[in-house]
């Protein structure tokens, strides 16, 4: 589902070269919650906005569902974007003014699709997030957590193969957070999706099956979560970063 080899970022900032990342080689070949774990400065954020095809990697190549982002041109990223890919950020970047069904048909009402076809397939996300009631609701009548899974639906309407999301929780109190986690556990598992989680936070890593740990623009290794909690995984984590 995704494949990185050889990745690497270098950014300009005044005077000062910053070299995000040197080299990463990651890959996910079956669906499933994982995540990219790392501190401020690890380079993971970065990560993540290349394999959204928000930017492109200097060197190494990117892979995601068959399809060579590192080699596309900005019109066909926007279009990967738009239909082959669910982003989730930390804000919910909700239209205010807009129902919750109206936010999540709002890529297929720009894009010219079917109004009933978008009507049904929004009350189906609504539904499978566990809003079946607040579709006519704006965001102001929402609380952050339902926000962000309106937010979650309409990256899902066109039933993408990957969702990535960066720290979404970052906005959320911790009982909201804990829900979060295991709705996108559940939502991948449902949909038989790849759900790649940007995340700073062992909780957070706890509810994936699989964590990617990052330092320095490396993938430092790797943590199988089966049988760990937050503490197990921090520990693992401290492993390998500790060792690099």
């Amino acid at each position: 589902m995704i494949r990185c080899s050889g990745v690497e970022k270098t950014y300009t900032l005044g005077t000062e070269r910053v070299h995000a990342l040197r080299g990463v080689d990651l890959e996910i070949d079956r669906p499933g919650f994982y995540a990219i774990m790392g501190q401020s400065g690890s380079g993971k954020s970065t990560l993540l906005h290349l394999l959204a095809a928000l930017d492109r990697p200097d060197a190494g190549e990117i892979e995601i569902a068959g399809n060579p982002i590192h080699a596309m041109s900005e019109r066909d990223a926007t279009t990967f974007r738009r239909k082959g890919l669910g982003i989730v950020f930390q804000s919910f970047n909700l239209i205010p003014t807009l129902t919750a069904s109206e936010n999540v048909e709002l890529p297929g009402m720009l894009a010219g699709e079917d109004r009933d076809w978008l009507r049904t397939r929004s009350a189906e996300l609504l539904d499978l997030l566990g809003l079946p009631d607040r579709g006519n609701h704006r965001p102001e009548a929402m609380s952050g957590g339902e926000q962000q899974r309106v937010a979650i639906a309409r990256s899902l309407l066109y039933s993408p193969p990957v969702l990535l999301a960066d720290e979404p929780t970052g906005n959320l109190d911790s009982a909201n957070s804990d829900r979060l986690w295991k709705l996108l556990g559940r939502v991948a598992a449902e949909q038989e999706i790849t759900v790649v989680m940007v995340t700073h936070e062992p909780t957070a890593a706890s509810h994936c099956e699989k964590v990617f740990v990052i330092r320095d623009g490396v993938v430092q290794g790797t943590i199988k979560t089966e049988g760990l909690d937050a503490g197990g995984v921090a520990a693992r984590y401290q492993q390998f970063v500790g060792a690099a």
